[in-house]
């Protein structure tokens, strides 16, 4: 069985592809099926080399008649039930001759997805050969029996280099069928495969699924090298990683609004994680999948509750499809795959929705090695889509939001940052870093995109910190004057240039002008009085902890002149007078410095 095996790339011009698009009706028990399914691959990269549009329009057009379709699937379906057996037989040609099964049907359904709706793609999956005057006492659905069988293979066989290949196939198939949205602007909230995944016989295997693909996500296994069995190619990441890009990159695409992904770096382009990748991939889809009105979506209902291998709380959770999963094992892997934008978001997802897993995160004295890579995200906000910023900012704001970590941000101590090339930072803190990238990010958002939610966003962020900030680097002080210095430059030019459209004549055209110059005096304004509350709160809350900010704050005291007797700043402008004062006394005591005398001698 077996041993006459051909190439992939021969497939849609040999006999036995013409055979199967045909009009005639092949049994699932005829010997035609080994010989069709005993082929090796060499890296394909494109489905479209096994059938063609031509290829595929026959088979739609002949398999209401044969059912031949059907009879593939079937073939599959057969031999998922011995795999496990097979793995622990290490019954290498079995497990072959199913993944490349299941690959022709995945090659297939792709085309049927993108040319048909699902109740077109349910009836080609329905058509069988059928005797004169027989009928089925028994109607299979056949779709559901796929689907369901995928997620059992998924769960039940192990991931071992033999079974690496026939996963990641169950993975991308699974994709593939809910690769609907790609078709459709709209939400699709209902469907024959939501259906079968979030209420049919899968439901019950919601926890071993997501569970499964965690670890997978985990164990970031690469794609083992080739065997006599499977002729692959040693370079380029291994078997079928570029085959099932186009519906990964596409399901990404849609999963991020339509956004171009982040350029991979090097080092992923040699040694892609195919497996792990599109186990990410689909847990993401699958946990993003619309609730339908009486049933919540069950996948979401399991990231946001599974708890800690180490949790020995006998409290049953009130959530459904709970599990536990270790922690410090994801911990490390998320750190680990930051330049991922799915990783990026399954960080995100975590931090806001599973409490457990927020607590984990929260109380781990290395949070240096979680942060740097995401403030690495910002820091090449040039070489990033804006979703891929956006959640890296969103995860800043949410851990800003405790305590906890603001003071012990600026306890951990950094040296000789590579990547950060403005200025050598041989030593600084993380809470101080995470300042200048945070700044650097609102001013380039400034100068190029113009995104108001993404100033809010940042601000927000440093206005959660500033209570706590301590021990601020002279470089990160000195970068908070001077965002100031560049709002207020940029508030006096939109200001001169509104008075210079009131001097000048009014047309039929110019009346939509001034309305804009106040709306941007409006949101520059709203900045510049975050900006004054981050100083304040700063200098409120840990005012001896901070000289240097002082320093710069009095070095540059003619800033904040103009807006002194601004209605919109008086009451934050008065309190930091008042703060200033009180503090140079202190400061002079303390550092008998030479300049603090000088800022006495000149006062406002």
């Amino acid at each position: 069985m077996g041993a006459n095996t051909s190439q992939v790339s021969d497939l849609s011009e040999s006999q036995s592809i013409r055979t199967l698009i045909g009009p005639d009706a092949i049994s699932e028990n005829e010997p035609f099926w080994n010989q069709l399914i005993s082929f090796t691959f060499t890296s394909p990269t494109s489905m479209f080399g096994v059938f063609d549009h031509l290829s595929v329009s026959l088979l739609v057009q002949n398999n209401p008649r044969s059912g031949n379709f059907g009879a593939l699937v079937r073939v599959f379906l057969s031999r998922t039930k011995e795999l496990k057996i097979s793995t622990e037989c290490q019954d290498q040609l079995f497990i072959w001759q199913a993944h490349n099964a299941l690959f022709l049907v995945r090659c297939l359904l792709k085309v049927f997805i993108r040319e048909m709706n699902e109740e077109e793609l349910h009836l080609q999956f329905s058509y069988q050969e059928r005797a004169p005057g027989t009928y089925d006492s028994i109607c299979e659905d056949l779709l559901e029996e796929l689907a369901c069988n995928l997620v059992h293979l998924i769960v039940e066989v192990p991931l071992l280099d033999i079974t690496y290949n026939i996963l990641f196939e169950a993975v991308t198939t699974l994709l593939v069928l809910l690769s609907y949205q790609l078709f459709h602007k709209e939400v699709l909230k209902e469907g024959l495969i939501y259906g079968y995944l979030t209420r049919g016989r899968c439901l019950s295997l919601t926890s071993r699924l997501v569970k499964t693909l965690l670890y997978n996500f985990i164990r970031q296994e690469k794609c083992p090298a080739a065997t006599h069995v499977l002729q692959t190619q040693s370079e380029g990441g291994g078997l079928l990683y570029g085959l099932a890009s186009g519906v990964a990159s596409g399901l990404w695409s849609v999963f991020t609004l339509g956004g171009v992904g982040s350029r991979p770096g090097a080092e992923q382009d040699q040694n892609p994680l195919p497996l792990s990748n599109q186990s990410l991939l689909l847990l993401l889809v699958l946990a993003n999948l619309t609730d339908s009105p009486d049933t919540p979506n069950p996948y979401r209902q399991a990231v946001t509750c599974f708890k800690n291998t180490q949790d020995s709380s006998s409290i049953p959770s009130p959530q459904p499809h709970t599990f536990q999963i270790n922690f410090n094992s994801l911990y490390t892997a998320l750190c680990e795959q930051q330049k991922s934008d799915q990783v990026t978001l399954l960080l995100y997802t975590l931090l806001h929705q599973n409490s457990n897993m927020r607590t984990y995160i929260l109380s781990r004295t290395d949070m240096e090695n979680l942060v740097l890579p995401i403030l690495e995200i910002l820091y090449h906000v040039e070489e990033r889509n804006s979703h891929h910023v956006y959640m890296a900012l969103i995860i800043l704001l949410i851990l800003t939001e405790d305590d906890t970590f603001n003071r012990s941000i600026h306890e951990v101590i950094l040296k000789n940052i590579s990547w950060y090339t403005e200025r050598v930072l041989t030593e600084i803190s993380l809470g101080s870093l995470l300042i200048l990238v945070v700044i650097r990010t609102i001013q380039f958002n400034m100068t190029r995109t113009r995104d108001k939610y993404l100033h809010t966003n940042c601000l927000a962020a440093l206005a959660n910190m500033s209570a706590q900030f301590r021990n601020l680097h002279q470089y990160a002080a000195q970068r908070i004057i001077s965002l100031f210095a560049l709002l207020s430059k940029k508030h006096n030019k939109v200001l001169e240039q509104a008075t210079q459209s009131l001097r000048g004549p009014l047309g039929a055209d110019d009346t939509a002008v001034l309305p804009d110059y106040a709306q941007d005096l409006n949101v520059i304004e709203e900045v510049i009085r975050m900006m004054l509350e981050i100083i304040n709160s700063c200098l409120s809350n840990s005012l001896h902890h901070n000289p240097n900010l002082l320093y710069a704050l009095l070095y540059k005291r003619e800033l904040f002149e103009q807006f002194r007797s601004h209605p919109s700043f008086q009451d934050i402008m008065q309190n930091l007078d008042t703060v200033r004062r009180d503090s140079v006394f202190l400061l002079s005591s303390k550092h008998s410095s030479v300049y603090i005398y000088s800022c006495l001698q000149h006062p406002n």
